[in-house]
């Protein structure tokens, strides 16, 4: 009698279990379908020309490769391709291969945009073009192409005062600047510029596509002489991440562990 009202308990609070987690998951569901709305009502969206198919390098367009795509405004506007340039576009050739889904750009676009004419012309209203110093491993091993999003990330050594109250030190700290940006070049590259046949990636600088207020902290950034860096993105990726910490020696060693436990964590539930 005992063991059943044991099974019993454990049955219930099995099913409480799973009803809470069902309860907790609709929620999150419904707080991102509400600001995934907010989003897009303050940015808009567009209909973006997307492949419909898995398509390799090469490949002249055809009608029947693309797709319509709704997707959020925001660092897209402008830069992808949607219906009212099929005409400019069909037999021309991609440059990459590209998977069902993917949004189609200039860059990826044999020759690029045809009606462009120079650098100007592909910076939005209200925005601006700068260009700083990151080649190599800081743009991940050259492969930061133009039309691509990356986050900007610098390591600058700050003044700190030692324990004894007299001396000062110098203290390494990282942060993220900005986070989504557009690159509109990679050294003289544009997404007007036919790719190269052979080579490419070698640029020691890239320029960007920000604000007013955001150049000047990059030009602030490179003449205390800060390191930066570049994380590039995946295209459709228009999240943002929010009160990013600033990281020194005693962050890393704080938080490491739990990093790589959540790392592992998210990883498995991805597979």
């Amino acid at each position: 009698m005992k063991n059943k009202v044991v099974l019993i308990v454990a049955v219930l609070f099995g099913l409480l279990a799973a009803f809470l987690t069902r309860t907790y998951l609709s929620s999150k569901n419904d707080e991102f379908k509400r600001l995934t709305d907010r989003f897009n009502a303050t940015h808009g969206t567009i209909d973006a020309l997307c492949f419909n198919k898995d398509v390799p390098g090469g490949t002249a367009i055809a009608r029947g490769d693309l797709g319509i795509l709704t997707v959020p405004a925001a660092g897209l506007r402008g830069q992808a391709l949607t219906k009212a340039n099929l005409a400019d576009i069909l037999g021309r050739k991609i440059l990459v291969g590209h998977r069902k889904g993917d949004v189609l750009f200039w860059s990826d676009v044999e020759g690029g945009n045809p009606v462009a004419g120079g650098l100007a012309a592909d910076i939005r209203r209200k925005m601006r073009a700068i260009s700083i110093n990151v080649s190599g491993a800081a743009a991940v091993s050259g492969m930061v192409k133009p039309n691509d999003h990356v986050d900007v990330i610098g390591t600058f050594s700050f003044p700190k005062t030692a324990p004894d109250g007299k001396s000062v030190l110098q203290e390494l700290v990282t942060c993220t600047i900005l986070q989504n940006v557009l690159v509109l070049a990679t050294g003289k590259e544009t997404a007007k510029t036919p790719a190269p046949l052979f080579g490419g990636g070698n640029y020691s600088t890239v320029t960007l596509e920000v604000t007013p207020r955001e150049a000047e902290m990059l030009v602030f950034a490179e003449q205390i002489k800060g390191r930066l860096v570049l994380s590039l993105r995946n295209r459709n990726d228009t999240s943002y991440e929010k009160e990013l910490p600033q990281v020194d020696f005693e962050k890393i060693r704080a938080e490491i562990e739990e990093l790589n436990v959540k790392r592992q964590t998210d990883m498995g539930g991805l597979r």
